[in-house]
């Protein structure tokens, strides 16, 4: 039976028993943290934006006189190729759990299409990440203020800015359509099903809003990460599987500790073994979700196809190494591919991203239930609800409600319901991303579109193009431009007609 960390490891990464009840990482279906203890990078990327910031009010829903509470919500513009006299349309990213500018650094096909429709570009941060914190300082502090943290206030924060954005530019008529990666994703395909008065359509990138209750198997994240490395090698996928137990072996001896840290080049001794072992397991799940076709800076500086390159790693090794020293070479590909690092620091690391309010959203509401398979190459696993409750409890001091998203959101039957209900929405897919088993595979409608490809990772069509981009993922994103024409022209002879 897992504990709750363990739950939290493998909610990624989004249930290995640590023998631990508090929170030390909880893994994001947009951005996993590593411990999230993702470290920043050199180089700072330019993003064509200005930023601004909108009077929001605490709590939609309510009417109690501390609702009306105003934080001040980030919000980044780009009009350089908007046509506002025209009514040209407004494309609003619904912002994920972390930094808005991070999110916009690496959403560069919103940039590359703004100029084919005359665009005026968004980027809304979410509530309780990067610099929109309702109570500064002190928002983390309690649940009486992480409270007010949950999709449905982020849901009606982007409606209420939206609104009084179009009107303060005076663009009533311009149409809005959204975008967004993983969790990002999930809460555009949410939008646009919630506010369709306020979105045309949406376009939602490995957006896993199956992945709650039974909807999707619990294995299948583990399982889809697993193939990706055997499809790359079978050696490589038998030696990662192996290099857990020589880990655990080695983690008995008396001096296991400093064993495992002079094998991991550590630049302090270790306090637990479960820090190289979360650096390995986290090296190999984020690999799997950015296996980009070409180099990408994405969560760390990786070459294009990563997993392979990791395999390559492992099956250039003499045979007469052991697994774990030649898991860890694979795992050093992820965090030192630029060759800068003497040693690794798997232990105190900083959330440079400001992604540490998921651990609250996955102990409420975003709770997805994850397994290791006998099939997968990381150690078998199981997941109670029960035990994740408690520590939850512990934790935070209230319970989750697993049942919660798919009463508010929907989920299953989905191909029923939304066929009709709901239209004008792009679910993409790669299937290299484990979060693609959780998201919508299959054309629901004429209007609701499943865009799958196989070479495909996580919302890497929402990448910046370059001139090494292979042909499926080109024909992929002109699919979605021809889809986004379609659905302007339809708003525009509509608007001509009333």
């Amino acid at each position: 039976m897992a504990s709750f960390s363990s739950y939290i490891f493998l909610i990624i990464l989004f249930i290995i028993s640590v023998g631990v009840s508090e929170i030390k990482s909880i893994y994001l279906p947009g951005t996993y943290q590593s411990s999230l203890l993702v470290k920043k990078h050199d180089e700072k990327t330019k993003i064509p934006f200005k930023t601004h910031y909108f009077p929001q009010i605490l709590d939609h829903f309510t009417f109690l006189p501390k609702s009306c509470k105003v934080f001040y919500q980030k919000y980044l513009i780009n009009d350089q190729y908007w046509h506002k006299d025209g009514g040209g349309p407004i494309f609003v990213y619904t912002g994920n759990e972390g930094n808005i500018d991070w999110f916009a650094a690496n959403t560069g096909f919103m940039i590359d299409i703004a100029s084919n429709f005359n665009a005026l570009l968004i980027f809304i941060e979410h509530r309780f990440y990067g610099d929109s914190m309702p109570f500064g300082n002190n928002s983390y502090k309690s649940a009486k203020t992480l409270g007010y943290l949950n999709s449905q206030q982020a849901l009606a924060d982007y409606a209420v800015l939206i609104r009084s954005l179009k009107q303060n530019l005076s663009s009533d008529s311009s149409p809005v359509v959204v975008f967004g990666g993983s969790y990002g994703g999930m809460l555009a395909a949410w939008f646009r099903l919630k506010y369709p008065h306020i979105a045309i359509g949406a376009v939602a990138s490995s957006a896993p809003i199956l992945q709650f209750e039974k909807i999707t198997p619990w294995s299948s994240f583990y399982d889809a990460v697993s193939q990706d490395f055997k499809d790359a090698s079978l050696n490589c996928y038998k030696v990662i599987k192996g290099s857990w137990a020589e880990l655990d072996a080695l983690s008995t001896h008396g001096d296991g500790l400093i064993k495992v840290s002079k094998l991991f080049r550590t630049c302090k001794a270790l306090h637990s073994v479960y820090s190289a072992r979360d650096w390995l397991w986290e090296a190999f799940v984020y690999t799997a979700m950015v296996n980009y076709p070409t180099e990408a800076n994405f969560m760390m500086p990786l070459p294009a196809y990563p997993v392979k390159e990791m395999c390559k790693i492992i099956d250039g090794l003499p045979k007469g190494g052991s697994k774990l020293s030649k898991a860890f070479a694979a795992a050093s590909l992820y965090y030192n591919y630029t060759q800068t690092e003497k040693c690794f620091n798997l232990e105190g690391g900083t959330d440079s991203h400001g992604l540490h309010g998921w651990d609250w959203q996955a102990c409420t509401e975003m709770v997805m239930p994850m397994t290791c398979s006998n099939e997968s190459m990381f150690p078998p696993s199981s997941f109670s609800y029960k035990e994740f409750s408690k520590d939850c409890k512990k934790q935070f001091g209230v319970k989750p409600r697993p049942h919660w998203i798919t009463t508010e959101f929907g989920g299953y039957r989905i191909e029923q319901v939304l066929k009709r209900f709901g239209s004008n929405m792009i679910f993409s897919n790669g299937m290299q991303d484990p979060w693609s088993r959780g998201g919508v595979l299959k054309n629901i409608s004429s209007s609701i579109v499943a865009l799958v490809t196989q070479k495909g990772a996580h919302h890497v069509d929402f990448r910046s193009e370059t001139k090494n981009d292979p042909d499926w993922l080109i024909m992929q994103r002109k699919q979605e431009v021809a889809i986004i024409e379609k659905w302007l022209e339809e708003y525009y002879n509509d608007l001509k007609q009333n």
